[in-house]
């Protein structure tokens, strides 16, 4: 079922975005880590220290290939263990539906790790483990911080589109980013924290192209758009655009997990609606000028609200499963 966390998808994570056009960091980090259901389990660190040492070393290693060899894969890794199983006649699962397909990618990546530690560990390292460490990984190979993931996660048996409906789109408000944040225990501060996730990963052009042609009756482009920023979106996505052409969320640093994010809101480029609508109170605007400035305060923040969201709703014990194919279950 769908969850709160995903990393990277990353998230990450990660972080937590949003539509089917988008590359979904606030969808995928709504999911990391996360098998959907369930009250929160008991994690620790070094889980696997006694039953596979090698598991987080593995995973470092095949997702460190990855983005050497893709730099896009990374904030393409995080999500939720449910959203790695496949469909089936009877049923459409996460990965098919619009806020994660066709946005979250690396599912290969994700059955490399798994296919060795089966090798090493056989039915030990649950799949939603493994993309809570890829999350982690893929930050830190991003030059963002490296964290203690918490390990015991188990996997679910469900996955269903319809879940799905819940995460937020990029043309949310602060109101509805804040209450879909909220609903599942998470403050409007970790929400800002978390929205930093966008710093890496791409977006397709249909995700914000109302801001460029069709913002309102009054006018065809968004007021809130640096208009120079706004000239540069048209050529990389015309009005014709195809479904599968991307932008750069961060223009920058694209590959860089840094603080890019915060400063392109304050100068009026945020790609989505939902990234200026940080803007929108005294509050919410402060923590934005803040973590524009301060590249270990935004870090370390973040790092709290993604291991918080990665304890929520887990399953433990001997809840759920250790699938053995992360696309199927057992």
């Amino acid at each position: 079922m769908a969850s709160i966390g995903g990393g990277f998808a990353l998230l990450l994570l990660v972080v937590l975005s949003f539509s089917s056009s988008s590359v979904n960091v606030e969808a995928n980090i709504f999911q990391l880590g996360q098998n959907g259901y369930g009250a929160a389990g008991k994690l620790r660190g070094g889980y696997y220290w006694n039953t596979c040492p090698l598991a987080e070393i593995i995973v470092k290693e095949v997702v460190s290939k990855a983005v050497a060899a893709n730099p896009g894969f990374a904030p393409g890794l995080g999500c939720d263990g449910s959203v790695l199983i496949d469909s089936t006649p009877n049923n459409v699962a996460e990965k098919e539906a619009p806020p994660n397909n066709p946005s979250l990618r690396g599912f290969e990546v994700i059955a490399s790790a798994k296919a060795l530690l089966e090798q090493v560990c056989e039915g030990v390292v649950s799949c939603a483990d493994i993309l809570a460490f890829a999350a982690r990984d893929s930050i830190a190979l991003t030059r963002g911080l490296y964290y203690d993931v918490p390990g015991g996660r188990r996997d679910g048996r469900i996955s269903r589109a319809s879940e799905t409906i819940s995460l937020p789109p990029p043309t949310s408000n602060l109101s509805h980013l804040t209450q879909s944040f909220a609903v599942k225990g998470l403050s409007q501060q970790e929400m800002v924290f978390l929205s930093g996730a966008h710093t890496i990963g791409r977006s397709h052009c249909s995700s914000f192209s109302n801001r460029l042609y069709n913002f309102n009756s009054t006018v065809s482009q968004d007021p809130s758009l640096d208009p120079v920023y706004a000239a540069q979106l048209k050529k990389e996505c015309p009005r014709n655009s195809s479904a599968s052409q991307t932008v750069f969320m961060d223009p920058r640093t694209p590959n860089v997990f840094d603080t890019n994010y915060y400063k392109d809101i304050l100068v009026q480029r945020g790609l989505f609606t939902s990234d200026m609508a940080l803007l929108s109170s005294p509050s919410t605007a402060a923590l934005v000028r803040s973590n524009a400035k301060n590249w270990l305060l935004f870090q370390e923040n973040f790092v709290a609200a993604i291991i918080k969201m990665g304890k929520i709703g887990v399953l433990t014990g001997n809840q759920g499963e250790i699938r053995l194919n992360c696309s199927r279950i057992n």
